[in-house]
């Protein structure tokens, strides 16, 4: 749905931790596209810049962002930042649920070979990961910032990700 108010999370930052301990860092960068950190996890390390988004908003303070990765992998976020919660819900497929390795890397330099590894599969069956998460961290850095998400997850600070807002 076109002209949907967004301001409520485009341009925002946050670091969100699931219930399973699985650490994750977003950034809406504009009202179609997101740059994300995973800090810790199954796949942690892996980082992705300009991924292609859904963006919509279904109530006051409740959006949802879902996409499809080069790697076969499905996601859809809700957000809820004044709650500071979120529900995500991953769709891994069987060669990532198995092992996620070869994901562990910037993404944006090896589409063809995360493209490869897609196809090579096996796909089926489908690794479905439900979580809620708490917000810890939330601020509006503005839209479109390239320097926003611009090094790894293990290229941070110490503590970065842990700290609180």
């Amino acid at each position: 749905m076109s002209g949907q108010e967004l301001s409520g999370i485009v341009g925002h930052r946050f670091v969100y931790t699931y219930a399973n301990g699985w650490q994750y860092e977003m950034y809406v960068k504009n009202a179609t596209t997101i740059d994300y950190r995973i800090h810790s996890g199954h796949v942690g390390g892996r980082w992705v810049k300009g991924q292609p988004v859904d963006l919509v908003r279904l109530a006051d303070d409740v959006y949802k962002l879902s996409w499809n990765e080069p790697t076969g992998t499905s996601v859809v976020v809700n957000v809820m930042p004044a709650q500071r919660r979120l529900h995500g819900t991953i769709f891994f497929p069987r060669w990532i649920a198995d092992d996620g390795s070869a994901t562990v890397v910037f993404q944006n330099d090896h589409l063809d070979r995360m493209v490869a590894l897609r196809d090579a599969g096996p796909t089926h069956p489908i690794e479905i990961v439900p979580e809620f998460a708490a917000i810890t961290w939330w601020e509006f850095v503005g839209e479109n910032d390239e320097d926003v998400i611009s090094v790894a997850p293990a290229d941070l600070p110490d503590g970065f990700a842990a700290r609180t807002n």
